[in-house]
Formats: structure tokens, C-alpha cells, sequence
């Protein structure tokens, strides 16, 4: 046998441990070397791949040519992708490709580190589709970014199941998270979820954990029912234990006392808001000022209004607007117009609702010139060509019985392209029947409904009323059966018109008939309609239905005039009628 070389076994009489330790450290080098090398390999084609989806709009046709041998169902390749592309939605996009093509499923880590990228920019529905996609279970505080999420876009029932889905695990919740979905109810009105998630909250013992912003869902709730005086008291309970809603729960009670003119809770909320430093913002005093002027209470309207200018805020056009409107309203024209002078001297420019309150304001006054100049000022300012303004001069001018001029700013409208709608015609044939130009009128019902203008009410009684009161009450009657098939109700009066127009026509009994009818609808007639009637029936000779009506005017709680007995009596003394005297008696001593 042939003898090794020296050299070989020089190597063998070393140390055997020794030379054992040599070669692993060998080995580890070698092996970290590879992983290392492998690494940089994956991390560089990762960021091509990462370029690419961001620069080509149809990557996906052409990402395989690009790297015919690359291996990209590698879920090393997924990990560096994840963390080199510094847009979620591309890498989501990116993930979409993988699954589709080579049906690739991220490990647990990926998943995670994925879908909090997605709920953090708020990309809910490439979350919801990832979910359902792989079907792996986000930790807690995962789920609850995501119900966060979801209710910050506003899909609700999605991040209510998500939350049922939290309380199958046995987790709570923290308390911004139930708020979030409390916020999310109160924005799209589901004050009901609200309520039965305040139960959920009792049952799971959150509620000790509530803080001013769930007593501020919990009263906004309180005012979008209709209990303000429910939400005020849960307001005041949580103040005496420290807790301090935003402006928005001030601003919904304060807004809901106005609505039912509780103006001495309305200041008692502001003067509580400026003690503990929640300042009412101009907006806030602005719905206070807007509903004093719609509740007749115009005056303190404007002493509240000089006072912040006095304090020092900085009025806007919105706040000019809502004062010059309520003192128009008031027919404060001058005051008006001066808050008009104030706001472009300050640097505000009137716009066209600016332009349409004063606008109203003369016309409500009677001063049709000034109306016209300022309508003529805001045309050349590009503001009049809207069916609104013309509206507003229409009306005024009807309402002043100046129908010519209305006419032709009808037919203006026309000629400038600016649409009538049903309020246009509206008015304007209540401004004919006011003139007695019923032919008109008429003309304009029927040009309304040709072009197709769903008409209302308003469309049909003014003809009615001036049919009637001319004595045309089958024309009446045309249009009334017409406003009937449209489903219309007919005003109160616009009934009084056709009971009285076929009585006093001779029409008795559908005049009766038509009494009848109004009646069973729990409608009540006036009373000068009532007396007309009895006028006519003894008239006709029909004392008995006379009577019937006096004795209907004493339920209804009228008091009858003296002077519809006239004929009554006059009966009773030509025929000496028992029953008539029997029952005028029983009447009279009523009266």
C-alpha cells in the first residue's frame, strides 16, 4: 500500500477537536455567505419589480418577460417587495398578480404587515377583499384599526360586523374604538344602532370606560330623535362629573332648542359653553340668529348680532346674509340695506343670496323701482340668470298686482334660457287670477303641465277660487276633478270656494254633498263659509239642511251670526211651522 504524503499526515496528527472547529467555522462562513449573497439577489430584483409596477400602467402583461427564469412565487420575494415599495396599493396590486397567477398565499407575518398598511391609508375595501381572499384572522388591535377605518369612510354595517366578530373573541374594545362606531351611526342616522350599541356597552361593562366624546354621540343621538330635553340632561350630568363635549353636541341641543323656541335653554347653553372655555364659534351664533328671525323675534336677532361685532368677531357674508334676510323680514329695508353698505366696506362682496334677501325685502315693502334696480345690478354682475331671483322679482311684482311686468320677465326667462319651474308658474297664475285674467291663468296650467312640470296645489286653487267667485263653477268642478287625479289635496279655503260657488249657483245639494266630503277628510270649514251656506239653503227653501249647518256651526264652536235667522224666521212666521219654530227656539237660546 502506498504511503500518504507528509503532508496529509502532518494534518492528521493535529489536534482532531481542533481541526473540527476549523472546519465548521468553515462552513457557517460559507453558508452565511450564500444567504447573504441570495438576500442582496432577492432585494435587487425586488426593487426592479417595484419600479416597474410603479412606472407601467399594464405591468402585469409583461412582468414575466422581464425575468424569464426568476422564480415569483418566492415569498422572499413578497418580503422585499412589502418593504421596498413605498406605496401599499401597488404592492397590493403586486399581491393580486401573485395569487392570480401562481396562487400564492403570504405567510402570517405578510398578512399582518399588509393589511395594517392598507387599513393605515385607509384603503378599507382592498383590505376587505384581502381579507376575504386569504382568509386569515388579523390580531385585536388589528380589527380594531380596521372598524376604525371602516367607519371613518362610513360603511357601517361592514365595521358593525367586523366588531360582532370582536366580541365573538372575548374582546372588549377600547372605548375610541366603540366611539368611532357610535360617530359613524350618528352620520348616516341610524340613531337606533346608536342606542343598541349603548345596551351592547352596559352589557359588556365599556360604559365605565365612557369619556365626553361618547356622552357627546349619546346626546347628538338624543337631538336627531327629537328629545332634546333628554340630550340636555345627560349634557348637564356629564359636566357635574367633568366630562366636556366638543362644540358639535352644543351646536345640536343648541340647535334643537331653536327648532322648538326654547331661546332661554338656548342662552343658557351659550353662557355654560363660554365658562368652561368651549367659545360658540360664529357659525353657532349664526343658527341662533336665523331662528330668533324665523320665530318673529327679528329685533333680538339684531341686538345678538351687533353684540359679536361689538365683541369682536369677525363677521361673514353667511352671517350678513341671515341678518340682512331677517330684517327685510321685518320690513327693516333701511337697516337692511345699511348691513349691506357695512359688508362690502369691509371687503365682503354680495353674492346672489346677498343680492335675492334685499331683493325680497323691497318687494315686501312695496318698493318695485329700488327691487328692479338691484335685480337689473345683479344681472350685470352674472348673478340674476337663475330661476330663483326671477322668482322672487315675479312674485313681488304679482303680489303688487303688476302682472304686465311679470309677464315679461316670464318671457325673459324664456329668451335668456333660464328655466320656469312649477314656482314660476305658480306665481303667476295667482297673479292673474288676482287681475281676474282667468284665460291666462288657465293658458299658463295648461303650457305647465305640456312641458311636463308636475304640478302642485297652488298650480289649481287660485283658478279654482276666482271660478267660483265668478260664478263659473263647472269650470271649477273641470279642475278640481283634474287636481284630484294628480293626487293633490285641495287648500282648506279652495273647499269653502266650491261649497259657497255651487250654493249661491244653485247647485245645492253638491254643495252639501261637497260639505260632506270635507267633513269625513277632518277638515273645517270657516265660518263665513258656513253662513253663506245657510243663506243660501233658505234661500232655496232647503230650511231643514239650514238648520243642520247652524247646529254643525255650534260644534265646530262658532257663534252664528244673527242675520242668517232672518230667513228662518220669516218661514216660520208664513207657515208656522212647528218644527222650525221647535228648533229655531232650541238655536236661539244657545245663541
Amino acid at each position: 500500500m502506498g504511503r500518504a504524503p507528509s503532508s496529509v499526515l502532518t494534518i492528521l496528527r493535529q489536534n482532531p477537536r481542533a481541526r473540527q472547529t476549523q472546519i465548521r467555522n468553515l462552513t457557517v462562513e460559507t453558508r452565511d455567505t450564500d444567504y447573504s449573497k441570495n438576500k442582496q439577489h432577492y432585494t435587487d430584483i425586488a426593487k426592479q419589480v417595484c419600479r416597474i409596477v410603479r412606472t407601467k400602467p399594464s405591468w402585469e402583461q409583461t412582468l414575466l418577460s422581464n425575468f424569464p427564469s426568476f422564480n415569483f412565487n418566492d415569498l422572499m420575494l413578497f418580503m422585499e417587495v412589502l418593504k421596498h415599495q413605498n406605496n401599499v396599493l401597488f404592492t397590493f396590486r403586486f399581491y393580486i398578480w401573485l395569487h392570480s397567477n401562481y396562487g400564492f398565499s403570504p405567510d402570517l407575518d405578510s398578512c399582518n404587515a399588509l393589511f395594517d398598511s392598507l387599513v393605515k391609508v385607509k384603503a378599507c375595501k382592498a383590505a376587505m377583499y384581502f381579507l376575504d381572499n386569504t382568509g386569515f384572522s388579523p390580531n385585536p388591535s388589528s380589527l380594531e384599526r380596521y372598524i376604525r377605518c371602516l367607519c371613518k369612510v362610513g360603511l357601517i354595517e361592514e365595521a358593525l360586523c367586523v366588531f360582532s366578530k370582536l366580541k365573538e373573541i372575548g374582546v372588549k374594545g377600547l372605548i375610541k374604538t366603540w366611539n368611532s362606531v357610535l360617530s359613524c351611526c350618528i352620520k348616516v342616522d341610524r340613531t337606533d344602532l346608536v342606542w343598541k350599541l349603548y345596551q351592547d356597552m352596559i352589557e359588556s361593562g365599556v360604559v365605565v370606560d365612557i369619556d365626553a366624546d361618547t356622552v357627546g354621540y349619546l346626546v347628538q343621538a338624543f337631538c336627531k330623535d327629537g328629545k332634546v330635553s333628554e340630550g340636555y340632561e345627560l349634557l348637564r350630568q356629564a359636566l357635574e362629573e367633568g366630562l366636556e363635549p366638543g362644540l358639535v353636541t352644543f351646536d345640536r341641543l343648541i340647535s334643537g332648542f331653536c327648532k322648538e323656541k326654547n331661546f332661554d335653554r338656548v342662552s343658557e347653553l351659550l353662557h355654560t359653553m363660554i365658562a368652561i372655555n368651549r367659545y360658540p364659534d360664529i357659525h353657532t351664533y349664526g343658527e341662533v340668529i336665523k331662528e330668533l328671525c324665523k320665530s318673529g323675534k327679528g329685533l333680538e336677532g339684531y341686538r345678538v348680532f351687533n353684540d359679536l361685532k361689538g365683541r369682536g368677531y369677525v363677521l361673514d357674508r353667511v352671517m350678513y346674509i341671515i341678518m340682512i334676510n331677517g330684517l327685510c323680514k321685518m320690513e327693516l329695508v333701511g337697516d337692511a340695506r345699511k348691513l349691506w353698505f357695512e359688508m362690502i366696506n369691509k371687503g365682503i362682496l354680495p353674492n346672489d343670496y346677498t343680492y335675492n334677501a334685499l331683493i325680497r325685502g323691497y318687494c315686501k315693502i312695496g318698493n318695485l323701482e329700488e327691487a328692479k334696480e338691484l335685480h337689473k345690478k345683479m344681472c350685470g354682475k352674472g348673478y340674476g340668470g337663475t330661476t330663483l331671483s326671477y322668482n322672487i322679482m315675479i312674485a313681488g311684482l304679482c303680489l303688487h298686482r303688476e302682472t304686465y311686468e311679470a309677464y315679461r320677465l316670464f318671457m325673459e326667462m324664456t329668451q335668456k334660457g333660464v328655466a320656469h319651474d312649477v314656482i314660476t308658474y305658480n306665481t303667476l297664475i295667482r297673479g292673474f287670477c288676482k287681475k281676474g285674467r282667468i284665460a291666462d291663468g288657465t293658458n299658463l296650467l295648461k303650457e305647465l303641465l305640456a312641458r311636463g312640470l308636475q304640478p302642485s296645489t297652488n298650480s289649481y286653487n287660485p283658478l279654482i277660487e276666482k271660478l267660483c267667485e265668478m260664478g263659473d263653477v263647472q269650470e271649477a268642478k273641470s279642475l278640481w276633478n283634474d287636481m284630484c287625479n294628480w293626487d293633490l289635496k285641495p287648500l282648506v279655503r279652495t273647499h269653502d270656494y266650491l261649497i259657497t260657488g255651487l250654493c249661491e249657483q244653485g247647485f245645492v245639494t253638491e254643495g252639501m254633498q261637497q260639505l260632506k266630503e270635507m267633513l269625513n277628510s277632518k277638515l273645517k270649514p270657516q265660518k263665513g263659509t258656513l253662513e253663506r251656506l245657510v243663506l243660501c239653503l233658505s234661500r232655496a227653501d232647503s230650511f231643514d239642511d239650514s238648520l243642520l249647518v247652524i247646529e254643525l256651526m255650534f260644534r265646530l264652536g262658532y257663534k252664528p251670526n244673527k242675520d242668517i235667522y232672518r230667513p228662518l224666521v220669516t218661514k216660520l212666521c208664513s207657515e208656522n211651522s212647528n218644527f222650525v219654530e221647535t228648533c229655531l227656539g232650541d238655536i236661539l237660546e244657545r245663541n
